[in-house]
């Protein structure tokens, strides 16, 4: 059982690295990341970075190259919840963006001289105060975007800078209120259970507007984009998802969900598996193609519906599983902007 104050103290544990992150210094964040982590902590990043080691491999491999190429990196987050998942382990969940001028290459993307945000959702796994396990997904994708060098299919929703909740309530504080939560995890539980009825029932099975706002927004990740309204979410992500991967099904349960006041979250990695078929995805010819999905996502709830959805999907992982390597290609398309960049090499030093 969780005594109301456990995720509470797990939150002001990890206070003091989201605080060194909005004031980005970099040794400053060095340290916290010392503090706040144990040693031995299992770090999973996104595509390209994945298993990295331990805290010093997160600041060295991650954190200083983003933050040399953008000097002025800022942290900003927009939710903070914290809970037990159904097998006991503690949670505390974080969504935001981080965000400055971006003057200098980052994974090859190319720099715009311009204030960048780049969207994250973040999931650590907390023992007696520490770090024992971080999921993150970073929008590499968003970064591209605003860097005009994406090098995929274009995103069927919207592409923005995603907003925070509505209700600017999503930094949560105060004791956890453990019905509340459970309100909001059964109702998101609900949903997802309602959305595999479509195998055997189709739309109607699904009862979307029983658990979705009528102006619910559905915050897709960049490469997909967002949705607004149930028709919105339908057109943009859900049709062109199930019809590309009709076979879709989560890899277990209830997986790593948990939650606070209004809001839930989940940290499965990965928490879908599905074949590649139909008319595709995102542009992926159906081959008949498996692949797993890392998804981390976060719900609002107002009023015993879901309001708002931010969804993060390691979209370069599902290309890199087909055999595209994101980053290659846009390198290869933006080999132009590079030779400008850095004055133009004369024909005796280009390489054939």
């Amino acid at each position: 059982m969780t005594t109301p104050d456990v995720p509470a103290r797990n939150k002001a544990a990890l206070a003091p690295l989201r605080a060194a992150q909005y004031n980005y210094q970099p040794e400053a964040v060095r340290a916290a990341l010392g503090q706040v982590f144990r040693p031995d902590a299992v770090v999973r990043l996104a595509t390209p970075f994945e298993d990295l080691d331990g805290p010093e491999g997160l600041y060295q491999q991650a954190y200083a190259p983003l933050q040399q190429a953008i000097p002025d990196l800022e942290r900003r987050d927009t939710i903070v919840i914290a809970g037990p998942d159904p097998e006991g382990a503690q949670w505390v969940g974080c969504c935001g963006y981080y965000t400055g001028t971006f003057v200098r290459p980052w994974l090859d993307i190319p720099p715009t001289g311009h204030q960048v945000a780049m969207r994250f959702h973040e999931f650590y796994r907390m023992v007696d105060g520490q770090v024992v396990e971080l999921r993150a997904l970073w929008d590499i994708p968003e970064l591209m975007l605003q860097a005009g060098a994406w090098p995929m299919a274009p995103s069927l929703g919207r592409e923005w800078q995603v907003p925070g909740p509505a209700t600017q309530d999503g930094l949560v504080l105060g004791p956890r209120d453990a019905a509340r939560a459970e309100r909001s995890l059964q109702l998101v539980l609900d949903m997802l259970a309602g959305l595999s009825r479509h195998a055997s029932g189709g739309v109607a099975a699904m009862q979307l507007e029983q658990y979705w706002h009528p102006r619910m927004s559905w915050y897709g990740p960049s490469g997909i984009g967002t949705g607004r309204g149930i028709a919105g979410f339908r057109h943009w992500h859900q049709i062109p998802f199930l019809n590309g991967m009709p076979d879709r099904q989560g890899t277990g349960g209830k997986g790593e969900f948990f939650a606070e006041g209004n809001y839930v979250a989940v940290s499965g990695w990965p928490n879908m598996r599905a074949t590649i078929t139909g008319d595709g995805w995102l542009g992926i010819a159906p081959a008949g193609q498996k692949i797993t999905m890392r998804s981390l996502d976060f719900w609002r709830c107002e009023q015993g519906l879901i309001r708002e959805n931010w969804v993060l999907v390691d979209l370069l992982h599902v290309y890199r599983q087909v055999g595209v390597d994101v980053l290659a290609r846009m390198r290869e398309f933006n080999k132009a902007r590079t030779l400008q960049a850095w004055g133009s090499p004369g024909p005796d030093s280009i390489e054939e």
